[in-house]
């Protein structure tokens, strides 16, 4: 069984995961939160989330934006 960032063991399958998810809901156990208060599910989608702005971007549209960045961080040297 998959164990997650706590070492608390997970389902790994989605009837499993759908249980765990109702439980959540009614109360019956609590949801997984990080030392910060936020929510682990939310902080990876969060991660994800360069990712999918990259692949809605035009390559012309990337090239600008790294071109910015760099004149940003060479612009005091």
């Amino acid at each position: 069984m998959p164990r997650g960032p706590k070492g608390k063991k997970r389902t790994a399958d989605a009837i499993g995961n759908a249980v765990m998810i109702g439980r959540i809901a009614t109360g019956e156990i609590e949801d997984l939160t990080t030392d910060d208060g936020k929510n682990a599910a939310a902080v990876a989608l969060g991660r994800m989330g360069g990712k999918a702005r990259a692949a809605g971007m035009t390559a012309k549209k990337r090239s600008e934006i790294a071109k910015n960045a760099a004149a940003t961080r060479w612009k005091d040297r």
